[in-house]
């Protein structure tokens, strides 16, 4: 492990805990920087007093028995009111590949999504969550964390009867870019006709059902 100097472990508990999907331990934070538990706590003190001091839109405090980066209470409408407005947009890239990731692995957690494209996938979730394409699914009895799947507004868009028709991509995975072009130009073809053979189009026999 590449050493920090010291006078560069506030900026390096920052890009960690900016990669952070989930509030982190201190002992966390300094196994993986390599730095000495005891000094964690003050760095973060200090960094969450000066975003504070300096009027940033967002702040760093504890939560879950850990820190983690949180948008400002104030700021809560005008976000809220920006989710809302995305809802219609087209998706990014990035979305479209967590999309898909999430299509074919489901259920899948959000550390496994965020594993596979090797960024955080946070932000991307909310989103996709928020235009009601994914929602919560329980979670996984070995881990504990939450887990995802698609939505039948999911296939709506996607003009799909049920998750069987996915392209038969999966073997190409982790290279969401061919799942992400082949989600959006299905998107771009329009719905398909309902098959009126089909019983129960929006699952399979071993798919859960969607909450929305």
């Amino acid at each position: 492990m590449a050493e920090v100097p010291a006078d560069r472990w506030p900026a390096a508990l920052e890009a960690l805990l900016l990669m952070a999907d989930e509030p982190m331990r201190t002992a966390t934070m300094a196994e993986a920087l390599g730095i000495p538990e005891p000094a964690v706590t003050p760095i973060l003190t200090e960094l969450a007093a000066e975003y504070t001091r300096t009027g940033r839109g967002f702040e760093l405090r504890r939560a879950g028995g850990g820190w983690r980066y949180y948008t400002r209470p104030e700021f809560a409408d005008v976000l809220a009111e920006w989710v809302v407005s995305g809802r219609h947009a087209r998706l990014s890239q990035a979305a479209l590949e967590t999309l898909a990731v999430v299509a074919y692995l489901q259920p899948v957690s959000r550390a496994r999504v965020a594993a596979i494209r090797g960024v955080s996938v946070d932000g991307v979730m909310r989103t996709l969550v928020a235009r009601g394409l994914i929602t919560e699914a329980g979670a996984d009895e070995r881990t504990g964390a939450t887990q995802f799947v698609t939505t039948d507004h999911f296939l709506t868009r996607l003009g799909l009867n049920s998750l069987t028709e996915l392209p038969p991509l999966a073997p190409h995975l982790p290279d969401t870019a061919d799942l992400a072009d082949e989600l959006g130009r299905l998107a771009e073809s329009g719905p398909t006709e309902p098959d009126p053979t089909q019983t129960n189009p929006s699952q399979t026999p071993t798919e859960r059902q969607p909450d929305e």
